[in-house]
């Protein structure tokens, strides 16, 4: 492909994605393929002859489409926000186009410093103090893993340059909420804990941890030898959006000697209003803190923005510096290859760039806040129904909730709240994610795709309700 024909297969390219977008509102939300079904529209072989792109794009609509889900539609109510601004999509189209590898700052020095300015407005546009420094990271499993690795080196006192975990001291202990992400469990284990070693506190009936129990889990690791190392506080648990005392989490960890770190996934986003930033009271304090661009902000699919107070202690415990990698401004720069697993990074700050020179700080809180706004207006009708009940708070856009029917019992009525799931999202008119919470079947609505307004929110009740009416 030569660059007259990038030009006239990539402006195509972009017509079709804008007419996607427009006509998003008439797609199923959830994709109706059945399994094997796109990959029996491919050939076995691949092409023998180039110059096919062409065939590609046409494919694309008539063979690739028909098994996406629709994560930017405006009735996606499931997992998570995952909005892909046009903004955001010009920013990765010039990231592929740069071909930039920034893994030191000699490579591609803009790289680098276009990031550090992106990730210090994004940490001022949440609240975070000057105390602390950002990285870009690909998600927050990958963030919390780096947290773990960097708590298991300073109570080890760099154990991995010696005889790492088995050097034969006390083991160490990680503690969480049972409400967590799976990826707190994944880490640790990856990390080498072990699974014998990872406390997962129970919670309070609004699904934050129990300080009170996470104390008396501390104290009886005291006792018997072990030593604490971490602790992960949840700002917006992945199941519920439930909130731990960031700041009585503080004051154990401190006590301790632990490493604290924020978990806020989904919810720091919401740290760009400054009426949320009560969430996350004590942060200051953490030791690192996650949130994702990419869950409800605007940011295109991978970026998490990994913060931390000591970035020197992580490149301690994340670098490596063989020869071919030192060039002559080691020491004067910022090389980020030394702050997380990966060596290669793509220029991913290039499409944070573009979102917020796009939104802006006021544009991005107005969003929100509807958000915020039609989340509880869903409450509202649930709370106001009597054969619907609601089975968390809601600070944030999710909502959680299931639909009584006299005479079920807990296993009937959670077959009829997945059957209620079910006719939703084969119906193509939205789609949410059934989930348990603490043994009981619900209904899990998050809400925050870029294009959802009230009529979408209100359309989707009006579903569920015919939904439960149904049988």
């Amino acid at each position: 492909m030569d660059a007259q024909e990038f030009r006239r297969l990539g402006y195509q390219l972009v017509d079709w994605i804008a007419d996607y977008r427009e006509g998003l509102e008439r797609l199923p939300v959830m994709s109706p393929a059945q399994p094997g079904e796109i990959r029996a529209a491919f050939p076995d072989h691949p092409p023998l002859h180039g110059g096919r792109v062409a065939q590609a794009l046409t494919a694309l609509e008539r063979d690739v489409l028909p098994g996406i889900t629709h994560w930017n539609h405006p009735s996606f109510f499931a997992y998570f926000p995952s909005n892909t601004s046009y903004a955001s999509i010009l920013g990765d189209l010039a990231a592929s186009g740069l071909g930039a590898q920034g893994m030191s700052w000699q490579t591609s020095p803009a790289a680098t410093e276009v990031e550090e300015v992106v990730m210090d407005w994004l940490r001022q546009m949440v609240g975070l103090s000057p105390a602390f420094t950002g990285v870009i990271h690909d998600t927050a499993s990958t963030a919390t893993f780096t947290a773990l690795l960097c708590a298991r080196e300073r109570a080890s006192e760099y154990a991995q340059n010696g005889e790492g975990l088995q050097s034969g001291e006390a083991p160490l202990v990680v503690y969480a909420t049972d409400q967590g992400h799976s990826s707190i469990e994944k880490a640790a284990l990856l990390a080498g804990f072990g699974r014998s070693f990872l406390r997962l506190i129970p919670t309070d009936d609004d699904h934050a941890i129990r300080v009170d129990l996470l104390r008396a889990a501390i104290e009886k690791d005291l006792e018997i030898g072990l030593r604490p190392c971490a602790l992960v506080a949840c700002v917006g648990t992945t199941g519920t959006t439930a909130v731990d005392s960031v700041a009585a989490l503080a004051d154990l960890a401190e006590a301790h000697g632990m490493w604290l770190h924020v978990d806020a996934a989904l919810a720091g986003t919401a740290m760009v209003l400054p009426e949320c930033r009560w969430m996350w009271d004590g942060v200051e304090r953490a030791d690192s803190v996650v949130f994702n661009p990419h869950k409800w902000m605007g940011v295109g699919f991978d970026l998490s923005a990994y913060y931390v107070r000591d970035p020197q202690h992580l490149i301690r415990v994340m670098s490596t510096n063989p020869s071919y990698l030192r060039t002559a401004q080691d020491g004067q720069v910022t090389n980020f290859r030394d702050w997380h697993i990966q060596l290669g990074r793509r220029f991913r700050a290039l499409k944070l760039w573009f979102y917020l020179m796009d939104v802006g700080v006021e544009g991005l809180q107005a969003r929100l806040r509807r958000d915020l706004d039609n989340a509880q207006w869903l409450k509202a009708q649930v709370d106001a129904a009597p054969d619907w009940e609601r089975l968390a708070p809601v600070p944030l856009q999710t909502v959680c909730l299931r639909h009584l029917k006299p005479g079920l019992d807990a296993a009937a009525h959670a077959a009829h709240n997945l059957d209620i799931a079910r006719r939703v999202n084969e119906s193509g008119r939205a789609y949410l994610t059934p989930s348990v919470l603490k043994g009981t079947q619900m209904l899990r609505v998050s809400i925050g795709a870029e294009p959802t307004e009230r009529r979408h929110v209100e359309a989707l009740w009006r579903a569920l309700v015919e939904a439960a009416q149904a049988e």
